[in-house]
C-alpha cells in the first residue's frame, strides 16, 4: 500500500513533463494525512496528551486540566474531543465541549514534527462537525496573548477576536 501511495502521489504531483504541480509541503501534507488516524479522546489518553501539550510552544495547562478534571469534561461532552494517532503515538489532541449554548475548544496541540501538514485543521473540523450536530451556533476559544503562531492559525481559519471581551476567571 505504501508503494501505491508514492506512485499515485508522484502522478498527481507532476505534469506530463515531470514538472512539480504542487509543492513539497503539500506532498508532505498528503502523505501525513494518509497515515494519521483520528478518534475520540479517551481518559486513558491523558498522560500522552499532557506530554504533547507540554511540548507545544504557546500552550498553557490550566488548573482543572488534570486527569480527574479531564475525565469529567469528557463525560459531559462525549464524542467531541479528538486525538490523532500515528500508529499508537498520539501526535495531535484537542478538547472540545459545550454548555448547551456555546461550544468551547480547549488546547488544540499538534506534535511539532507534524505541524503545518493540515492535522490541526483536521482535528478542528472534526470538533466543529460535532458541535454543529449538537445544533450550536457559536464556538469560543482562548488563545494566550503572546501566542502569535496560535493566533495566526485561528485567524487563518476564520476565527475573529471578540471586541470588548476580556477573559476573566476565579479559582474555586
Amino acid at each position: 500500500m505504501e508503494s501505491l501511495y508514492f506512485i499515485v502521489s508522484s502522478l498527481i504531483g507532476k505534469d506530463l513533463f515531470g514538472a512539480n504541480l504542487i509543492g513539497q509541503g503539500e506532498m508532505r501534507r498528503l502523505h501525513i494525512n494518509d497515515k494519521i488516524k483520528t478518534r475520540e479522546f479517551r481518559v486513558s489518553d491523558y498522560d500522552a496528551a499532557l506530554q504533547l501539550w507540554q511540548r507545544v510552544e504557546g500552550l498553557e495547562i490550566a488548573e482543572g486540566d488534570d486527569t480527574e478534571g479531564t475525565a469529567q469534561f469528557l463525560a459531559r461532552n462525549p464524542g467531541l474531543s479528538r486525538v490523532a494517532l500515528d500508529g499508537s503515538a498520539i501526535v495531535g489532541v484537542v478538547l472540545c465541549g459545550h454548555d448547551g449554548r456555546r461550544g468551547h475548544i480547549y488546547p488544540l496541540a499538534v506534535d511539532p514534527a507534524y505541524q503545518r501538514c493540515g492535522l490541526g485543521k483536521r482535528l478542528l473540523d472534526e470538533c466543529l462537525d460535532g458541535l454543529r450536530k449538537a445544533k450550536l451556533k457559536r464556538v469560543i476559544i482562548m488563545v494566550a496573548d503572546d501566542n502569535r503562531r496560535g493566533t495566526r492559525f485561528w485567524e487563518g481559519r476564520g476565527w475573529e477576536k471578540i471586541p470588548g471581551a476580556i477573559p476573566m476567571g476565579i479559582d474555586l
